[in-house]
């Protein structure tokens, strides 16, 4: 066995109306008495917040709210946001929605103590300040970032970029899934689905795949198989919710641990350049990167087949083919399996898309089997 450490967030609380006893949690684990609550526009008027914030405000907690955060939140709003945090001056930080709110809770919780600036903390273990009391409630289960260490920010006019330190990792996640109730089918197919890709990709992490991470991608891709579709079926299903957030946060784990590779390198342009939400960005190159990783990862491609469906027979070659057909299938059963030209992107585009991937270095390097260029350029096609 090979050295290998696994970090996580120190608690993790799970329970069906979390969010209407939020205060009475915080109060027990904490002694914040204001928060800084950080959401969406969408998430706030879709009425998501209200339990929370009643309860923070009986157990006598103050909340300031700020409702800016976008997609993939480009750099200059970040640092607007840092501004309104540092003047509120609250002592605790909230983020409470989709995976953009919480990666930017995480940096505001250390850009308030106005020890680092933010240009300086991008890439791997480069943030050297201290960080306020931060608390995480996912709406949506798929980007498991309530337990990763990871925060991603829009720093050009297309390109993502990655802040990745331990000093992320928030005090608790709390996961209620009765937030994720109300969302739509297409969404809970996406986010779900970058959920499994999370879990894929840190089984076949090329340096940190760890005994740990395998175990928790495993369990994530056993709850996701089933409970992505059951939710998107049947949105009120809350055994099915609930599976589907306990999945998407196993995953988290398990990629905060074993990264991901060229499947979030590919997708990341598709969301930079074109708006395509992230979920259906890896849905659209998802099966054509196994089929390229096959050569490297069939070994780890089989397991996860047989893991998934309990069919062991065939080599590993003809099992790591089936699992890359298996999530095609599962990709077309949630309304995911479409090409590039459906959703409007040009063919001579291709190039660019090609070459934006290729500047995810800290994900192409986890990848199971290199990616060149050229070997992006073929995916693109393949996906056109």
């Amino acid at each position: 066995m090979t050295d290998f450490q696994f970090l996580t967030v120190p608690k993790i609380y799970m329970k069906a109306g979390a969010a209407r006893t939020l205060g009475d949690y915080l109060a027990a684990e904490s002694s914040v008495s204001s928060i800084f609550l950080v959401t969406d526009r969408g998430v706030r008027e879709a009425g998501l917040l209200d339990n929370a914030c009643a309860s923070l405000s009986a157990a006598g907690v103050k909340v300031t709210i700020c409702d800016d955060v976008v997609a993939d939140p480009p750099e200059q709003l970040m640092l607007d946001m840092t501004e309104k945090a540092r003047s509120a001056g609250c002592d605790g930080y909230l983020g409470l929605g989709g995976g953009s709110s919480l990666d930017a809770a995480k940096l505001l919780a250390v850009l308030a103590e106005g020890e680092q600036d933010l240009a300086s903390m991008y890439g791997i273990d480069q943030i050297r300040g201290r960080r306020k009391p931060l608390f995480l409630v996912p709406t949506t289960a798929g980007t498991g970032s309530e337990v990763t260490p990871i925060a991603i920010v829009t720093t050009g006019e297309t390109t993502k970029s990655g802040i990745v330190s331990p000093v992320l990792y928030a005090d608790a996640a709390i996961l209620d899934p009765e937030l994720t109730i109300r969302l739509p089918g297409h969404v809970t197919a996406a986010t779900g689905l970058d959920a499994m890709v999370h879990a894929i990709e840190a089984y076949t992490s090329r340096h940190k795949k760890n005994p740990i991470s395998d175990a928790l991608a495993l369990k994530a891709l056993s709850l996701l198989s089933a409970a992505v579709p059951a939710a998107y079926d049947d949105g009120t299903d809350l055994t099915a919710r609930s599976d589907a957030l306990l999945g998407s946060m196993l995953a988290g784990q398990a990629f905060a641990n074993a990264p991901v590779a060229g499947v979030h390198a590919l997708a990341y342009p598709l969301g930079g350049i074109f708006h395509l939400p992230h979920g259906l960005s890896n849905a659209l190159v998802l099966p054509y990167v196994l089929e390229f990783n096959a050569l490297s990862a069939k070994e780890q491609y089989a397991e996860l087949y047989t893991h998934l469906t309990g069919d062991g027979q065939g080599g590993d070659e003809s099992r790591a083919g089936k699992f890359a057909h298996y999530m095609s299938e599962l990709c077309e059963r949630v309304g995911l399996r479409q090409q590039l030209r459906d959703l409007g992107v040009p063919q001579d585009r291709l190039s660019d898309l090609a070459s934006d991937a290729m500047k995810q270095t800290r994900l192409l390097i986890n990848n199971p089997r290199e990616i060149s260029y050229e070997d992006a350029l073929s995916i693109y096609e393949q996906a056109w």
